[in-house]
């Protein structure tokens, strides 16, 4: 079943198909265990009427018939929370699942323009919120048409009562109606205050050794108090808005409800209607009550799902969250040939998430773009396949975005980025994701063992080839120097692990991959001498096997490599091997004693 479409969004409802007599007998439970209440309040006033005239025997009976109903009701409620907690869990983990997949195909860019909660928001609270309500819902549904029975059948029994009732609930609901509409929109402002709670929240886990040793703990706490503030000013004020609305509601339902026990009282009086029936009345006083904070409890409902649905189809909007685009070329074996043919790219600085912003998001047609900087003009070069090549500049030279641009996490304005005489636009997704490989300066490693980690790549790896990549990345003996060896929990971001085992781990898991292509962007310039050596025997283990590339801030790491390509201000104005620059080239000779000082 196919869940989900790029241009219609989430298919929420076909989530539930597949469970549908699972929600069917939920539903059906529900209906028991209302019956099973409406029941109780009518063989109740039953049973006052034959206390009234002396048959004691008989309410007993009904007595004991009311409680069996009330065991009963109670096993029914018990197989309803069972049936929620198992199938909605289900159901949101799979949307959840979903919308996880659909991150994964959005642009790097698409990741800038918003905040880490921005993501985790949708995928995880908002999918669990849209179940649950949905939920909800059918409960509140329901108990509405359990107090909407009582209320047509008191009608019945006594017009004037029933009119009581149904024209204080008409009213009620237009304040509801009011309330509703009130508490969606201040509501969804308050959520988007929550996600940049969770988003610097997370930073802050990420990064607490360097909030420790910079001392930031008490501005970074300032920031989140200040953002909690926020948030719990648009919070309260949706809650007291809707609650100012629902007290309104609230007293009107009161006053009627006293009104129709006057009139009842009346109506006993004059003998219009027997005490059973007015005992029937006051015992379903609360129905009226029920009904309206039923129907309420849905129209929250509703909203929460709707603003809950709204969140996680902005995921699907590639005007704020635009999809990679991939072409049709599958190449078998990729050879590694790299070319950059009169590439022009300008890095382009768009709009944050702004929920003040007054044009709607829906009638845009692009994100707007609020800054922009040229990197490149007209770039060529060639990377002939399995040789090594290093590109070299100053800070803001263009040699991470070239890697970028190769590896099509940006996309050029115009020209052509080839590989292996291919446009890489036209490359399949598969094609040109397992025919590269990346190592960059702060390689993200799992809060798992080392082999896990590995086997993230290849599943299907021997122990052959795990042994294999860990000796050519220089991390087989630190490996076997753990208690667990390869079984070893590196903890969440590799925490366990230096700068450079982490480095070499990631080495190893690029090797295994075995790609065509393998990029280290900075991958040494965090690191001492001697971690920075280990990368580079690392590195030069893999020289002619694979295409490598590597943008370097160390030259001393670039001694050995096949081409430099020196950058300035977005051109390549020299290449040659390291002796040829170092001759040839001002700047590279003057990079290269800076370093030198700085060791």
């Amino acid at each position: 079943m196919k869940k989900k479409d790029n241009d219609k969004g989430l298919k929420f409802l076909s989530y539930f198909a597949k469970y549908k007599f699972a929600i069917f007998c939920y539903v059906l439970v529900m209906l028991l265990a209302g019956a099973l209440v409406f029941a109780e309040v009518y063989f109740f006033s039953i049973m006052i009427e034959k206390v009234t005239i002396g048959l004691y025997a008989d309410a007993i009976k009904i007595l004991l018939l009311i409680i069996v109903g009330d065991l009963i009701r109670g096993l029914l409620w018990h197989i309803q929370d069972i049936l929620f907690t198992r199938y909605s869990l289900k159901i949101s983990a799979e949307i959840s699942n979903d919308l996880t997949k659909k991150a994964f195909s959005l642009t790097s860019t698409s990741y800038s323009c918003h905040s880490t909660g921005t993501f985790t928001q949708r995928i995880i609270s908002d999918a669990n919120k849209s179940v649950s309500s949905i939920a909800y819902i059918v409960a509140y549904l329901v108990n509405f048409l359990t107090s909407l029975i009582s209320v047509v059948y008191i009608t019945i029994l006594n017009i004037y009562i029933g009119l009581v009732f149904v024209i204080a609930f008409f009213i009620a609901l237009v304040i509801d109606l009011i309330r509703i509409k009130k508490r969606r929109k201040l509501f969804k402002k308050a959520y988007k205050k929550y996600d940049k709670i969770s988003s610097i929240i997370t930073e802050i886990i990420k990064s607490e050794k360097d909030i420790k040793s910079l001392g930031l703990e008490e501005p970074l706490s300032k920031d989140v108090r200040q953002k909690y503030d926020e948030y719990n000013k648009d919070y309260n004020h949706a809650r007291i808005v809707s609650m100012n609305f629902s007290m309104l509601r609230n007293n009107i339902i009161e006053i009627t409800a006293l009104l129709a026990l006057i009139l009842g009282i009346y109506l006993v009086d004059v003998g219009l209607i027997t005490l059973a029936t007015f005992v029937f009345v006051y015992s379903s006083k609360g129905e009226n009550w029920e009904l309206v904070l039923n129907l309420s409890y849905i129209f929250d409902s509703v909203t929460d799902t709707k603003l809950a649905l709204e969140r996680m189809n902005e995921l699907y909007n590639e005007v704020d969250f635009v999809d990679e685009k991939f072409g049709k070329v599958s190449l078998d074996k990729v050879k590694g040939k790299i070319e950059f043919k009169n590439v022009k790219y300008t890095y382009k600085e768009l709009e944050q998430d702004n929920e003040d912003e007054n044009v709607k998001k829906k009638d845009r047609k692009e994100r707007k773009m609020i800054n922009g900087t040229q990197v490149f003009e007209n770039l060529n070069f060639t990377i002939s396949p399995n040789t090594t090549v290093a590109f070299v500049g100053k800070s803001g030279s263009g040699k991470s975005t070239i890697l970028n641009l190769m590896s099509k996490l940006y996309e050029v304005d115009d020209g052509e980025v080839l590989i292996d005489g291919v446009n890489i636009n036209d490359l399949d997704k598969k094609t040109l994701r397992y025919s590269i490989s990346l190592v960059n300066q702060f390689p993200y490693i799992f809060d798992m063992t080392i082999k896990e980690n590995l086997l993230l790549v290849k599943q299907d790896a021997t122990e052959e080839e795990l042994h294999d990549v860990l000796k050519k990345a220089n991390l087989q003996e630190f490996v076997a120097s753990l208690p667990k060896g390869i079984d070893t929990i590196v903890g969440e971001s590799g925490v366990k692990l230096s700068g450079g085992q982490k480095q070499r781990l990631a080495v190893a898991r690029a090797l295994l991959r075995n790609s065509s292509i393998i990029i280290f962007d900075e991958s040494t310039s965090s690191l001492d001498n001697f971690a920075q050596q280990e990368i580079k025997k690392s590195i030069d283990n893999l020289k002619g096997q694979s295409t490598i590339v590597i943008v370097a801030h160390r030259l001393s790491t670039i001694k050995d490599v096949d081409t430099i390509y020196f950058l300035d201000k977005g051109e390549i104005v020299s290449k040659g091997t390291f002796d040829e620059l170092f001759v040839a080239n001002e700047d590279f000779k003057a990079m290269f004693y800076a370093e030198k000082l700085e060791d």
